[in-house]
């Protein structure tokens, strides 16, 4: 495959087999960024677990202290007594039967849905339109909750869900490339951080295999794990 000059230039720039401290990194990734949109900050990270067993899925919650630079669509499955709550924390969307209809007719417009217990009954009927998408929401994400206000308000500041994928990898967003080094690298400390509190107690050998950062159409940048906790 041919190379572009921009791809030629980004790959001069990383040494094969390097593993860079975090700042490295984080500074590497936006210059090897040429995109002409505000391309997202990613990380990957391989745990040294088998995700089949239960006892070893890693799964989470994170509210990055930047945010992740994207706009969050929210929509809150509610009941009327309920709908204030949601909209002054900033809710896309607010109501209950009328929305459940769109998503059954195929409206899938939103990022999160926030919901409550007591009407789970209903949405659980959408299972085949919103587990696919990543939409349903769970209790152990916080996207389940009588707590309407306080977890649309999360989401929009930066929290975000992740999940160990079957190849033992957690992939996600953290930032934008517009961000500042510093952002980034407090960014990415806070989602290693929540992945070390998560070590399966049945994990055994090396738990963080390696990380990687990238933006959206960027080479991989390898980071050294252990540099996640210098000041």
């Amino acid at each position: 495959m041919k190379l572009t000059k921009k791809q030629k230039l980004a790959n001069e720039k990383i040494e094969a087999g390097k593993a860079y401290t975090l700042k490295e990194a984080a500074k590497l990734v936006k210059e090897i960024t040429f995109t002409k949109f505000d391309s997202s900050v990613d990380i990957d990270v391989r745990l040294g677990i088998d995700p089949r067993k239960a006892n070893q899925m890693v799964r989470g919650v994170v509210t990055l202290p930047y945010g992740t630079g994207k706009t969050v669509r929210v929509l809150a499955l509610c009941t009327p007594d309920k709908e204030a709550e949601a909209k002054e924390a900033g809710a896309d969307y607010v109501g209950l039967d009328e929305y459940i209809e769109k998503i059954r007719g195929g409206w899938t417009g939103i990022d999160v849905i926030i919901t409550m217990p007591t009407v789970m009954g209903k949405i659980g009927a959408l299972g085949k339109i919103l587990g696919p998408r990543g939409l349903m929401p769970n209790p152990k994400s916080g996207t389940v909750t009588m707590e309407i206000g306080k977890a649309v308000a999360e989401v929009k500041s930066g929290k975000i869900d992740f999940k160990v994928d079957k190849y033992g990898i957690v992939h996600t967003s953290i930032g934008k490339v517009s961000f500042d080094e510093q952002k980034i690298v407090e960014n990415a400390r806070e989602f290693m951080a929540t992945i070390q509190k998560l070590k399966p107690a049945t994990a055994k050998g090396t738990y963080v295999k390696s990380v990687y950062l990238s933006s959206t159409m960027s080479i991989g940048v390898k980071v050294d794990a252990r540099t996640f906790e210098e000041v």
